[in-house]
């Protein structure tokens, strides 16, 4: 048993353990049950669950999720969007988010993948500094897609 100062209490039978803890106006709190014999400690038990919450709370704040970004590109795009969406593209991955792009077919744009995948060839090459790629690039029924990484996070 460990008291409310952290000092050690030795080992204790329950009945006396909870009167210590009684006197000192705190609560008696198992601390590792799985220790022999188990370990419990004089303290106040709100204060550990406060505790608990806000380390937990800052965990989360401090891993912030990371969010899949998607653009969207077409066949037979022209330069100037192409450009805007690759700025955009960059932006994403510098905020240290994932991107997902997807090249979509339509009719028969189909008969004509190699283009497809020379575009998004293209687009890796542009966006090869500032990321790393996550899953290459794969056919799923109309689209292509691929994923990124941002570069400090591989």
């Amino acid at each position: 048993m460990i008291g409310a100062t952290g000092e050690q209490l030795g080992v204790m039978k329950l009945a006396p353990a909870c009167q210590k803890a009684r006197e000192a106006g705190l609560d008696l709190v198992l601390v590792a049950e799985n220790a022999t014999p188990p370990v419990c400690r004089i303290q106040d038990f709100g204060k550990l669950v406060y505790e608990q919450k806000k380390k937990l709370k800052d965990q989360k704040k401090n891993s912030a999720a990371q969010k899949t970004k998607e653009i969207k590109f077409r066949l037979h795009i022209d330069t100037n969007d192409y450009g805007v969406k690759i700025k955009h593209a960059k932006e994403f991955l510098a905020d240290g988010n994932k991107l997902r792009v997807t090249l979509m077919f339509k009719g028969r744009e189909m008969a004509h993948q190699e283009m497809g995948f020379e575009l998004i060839n293209r687009v890796i090459e542009d966006l090869k500094e500032d990321c790393v790629v996550d899953s290459p690039a794969k056919l799923f029924g109309k689209n292509i897609q691929i994923s990124f990484n941002p570069k400090g996070n591989h």
